[in-house]
């Protein structure tokens, strides 16, 4: 991590602990809005003006995180407001980095090598992690917001009409269910599954394990009974949000989060609810199963030898192909 904005510390996934032994996320540190004349936002100290070429976004193809605000991007068609840079899908000792590995990026905005290099450019004396996504202003030469529940949201409203206004994630009408619904499975199956994946007692893991499971059977009957979307006929941000780890949850949080008593290919309704998701226009591109699987396995505490697991297939992607003369 960074500390005074020096690097300190080979990466490390846990970033603080309860009583417990669990899991604690850092607080995201840059907190500002983008808005269509520049006011301030419902967070931070300032507003930043919504224009055309004006921010970029830093993401990880693996992190769940980042990909909620990809497909905020893709779904109110800013690709052509708001340019991209995607790191490798590997942490290194200096965690994420920009490089040639195949749909990643070399960082043409600012000249960085690893994502660090952004924090300190924003803040010299930075003292944290640096996570992704990132949302930077070229203009000001520092970071809106690296919190992704503001920027899926500035994406949705902040750019006016700079953005689609046929699709509204957030609608006024549908908001109390949609914060019920996102309070509810954050932190039971969104971290809950970090919770699981990275406490440091059995109690930890087992409480999180649990929350999980029980989100998951919940979540079984929820879009069974109420289709196609969580809050019933619009896809909002909670779907959004539901969607990124429901797509990762049996290529990493089943095996290497030992988030191991069901896969989310036993659970019928929420098999074919996410089918349903990657078959909405633009979600699929957010996805990249090879940068997903890289990048957890790629984290040393977890995998020490780096092995990645070919399989599994899953529902709605591309199957995996084997050479000739394996078995499939």
């Amino acid at each position: 991590m960074l500390v005074n904005g020096r690097w300190m510390a080979k990466w490390q996934p846990v970033q603080g602990t309860d009583s417990k032994g669990g899991y604690v996320r850092q607080i995201s540190s840059f907190r500002h809005w983008i808005t269509p004349d520049g006011a301030a936002g419902p967070t931070g100290e300032e507003g930043f003006k919504a224009e055309a070429g004006r921010y970029h976004l830093y993401v990880a193809l693996a992190c769940p995180w980042a990909s909620r605000t990809l497909i905020a991007r893709k779904l109110k068609q800013l690709e052509a407001v708001i340019s991209v840079s995607v790191v490798e899908p590997n942490l290194t000792d200096e965690g994420w980095r920009f490089g040639d590995y195949p749909g990643s990026d070399r960082d043409d905005v600012n000249g960085a090598t690893y994502l660090h290099e952004i924090y300190t450019r924003a803040d010299p004396h930075f003292t944290g992690r640096a996570t992704v996504p990132v949302l930077w202003d070229k203009q000001r030469k520092t970071i809106v917001n690296n919190e992704s529940a503001d920027i899926v949201r500035i994406f949705n409203c902040g750019f006016g009409a700079l953005a689609d206004g046929e699709i509204d994630l957030y609608p006024k009408e549908l908001r109390a269910g949609i914060d019920a619904l996102n309070d509810r499975i954050y932190p039971r199956l969104n971290h809950g599954v970090y919770r699981a994946g990275f406490a440091t007692t059995q109690v930890a893991y087992e409480e999180a394990f649990n929350e999980v499971f029980l989100m998951l059977d919940e979540l079984e009957e929820h879009v069974g009974r109420r289709r196609p979307f969580l809050t019933g006929e619009r896809l909002t941000e909670a779907d959004v949000r539901l969607f990124v780890t429901l797509v990762r949850f049996d290529a990493a949080y089943h095996s290497l989060f030992k988030c191991n008593l069901r896969r989310l290919a036993d659970y019928p309704a929420l098999s074919a609810y996410l089918a349903q998701m990657l078959a909405i226009p633009g979600i699929r591109d957010t996805v990249n199963v090879d940068h997903i699987k890289r990048g957890y396995y790629s984290i040393k505490a977890l995998n020490p030898s780096g092995i990645v697991p070919v399989g599994p297939d899953l529902p709605g992607l591309d199957p995996i192909k084997l050479p000739p003369g394996r078995l499939s």
